[in-house]
């Protein structure tokens, strides 16, 4: 394997193939490089879950979120905000004594809080995705070229900036435009695996998905 941090950002595996640093090791880093991250994603559960689980990994690492992410779905059933919506009090609670997910009251009231206006938001735009898939960005809003040197300016960008300003318009929380970003490179609304790495172009050809 070579070094973590190489300076081309791409990193070659037992395999053979060239992969995005972050995403050569652990294995469970490797199967969600390989086969969820930046592919299209158009299923309104996905997309919620995965807003909500970018929120609770504030100050944490996504492979802590990553590990936990099956009980998160049990824990919020299956992030269908529709049933999320009517947790209570007494759910909130339960969360709290829930040792397989990240037991912060805050984050756990802003899921249910953005569950109740995720079902108002998708009842006004049809579903999730007719929303978020507006702020994919326009081709001059993006690099020229995907490395390791573009990538460390892609925190923030104006198209995350608009999906965070808006989110935040409709009273969502835990919504930053930071947050914003890395869902949209999950989702699959820009392709930011790096240039050489053997997804890329895999990605770049798939049609949207649930």
């Amino acid at each position: 394997m070579e070094p973590v941090n190489p300076p081309s950002g791409l990193v070659a595996g037992e395999d053979g193939r060239l992969r995005c640093w972050w995403g050569a090791e652990p294995a469970i880093y490797r199967a969600y490089h390989d086969e969820e991250w930046g592919r299209p994603v158009t299923e309104d559960f996905r997309l919620f879950e995965k807003i909500c689980l970018e929120g609770f990994q504030s100050g944490l690492s996504w492979l802590t979120i990553l590990k936990k992410r099956e009980a998160f779905r049990s824990a919020f059933v299956g992030f269908d905000f529709h049933k999320v919506s009517s947790f209570g009090d007494d759910d909130v609670e339960r969360l709290i004594k829930d040792a397989g997910i990240i037991r912060h009251r805050g984050k756990i009231v802003s899921t249910i809080h953005n569950a109740r206006l995720a079902v108002a938001l998708a009842s006004e735009e049809g579903s999730l995705a007719d929303f978020f898939w507006r702020f994919v960005p326009s081709p001059s809003e993006r690099p020229a070229t995907i490395d390791r040197a573009s990538m460390a300016s892609l925190a923030t960008t104006p198209a995350s900036i608009r999906l965070s300003r808006e989110l935040k318009k409709r009273g969502w929380t835990y919504v930053g435009p930071t947050t914003c970003y890395a869902f949209m490179q999950a989702m699959g609304l820009v392709n930011d695996h790096l240039e050489g790495c053997h997804v890329r172009p895999l990605v770049g050809g798939l049609p949207a998905q649930g």
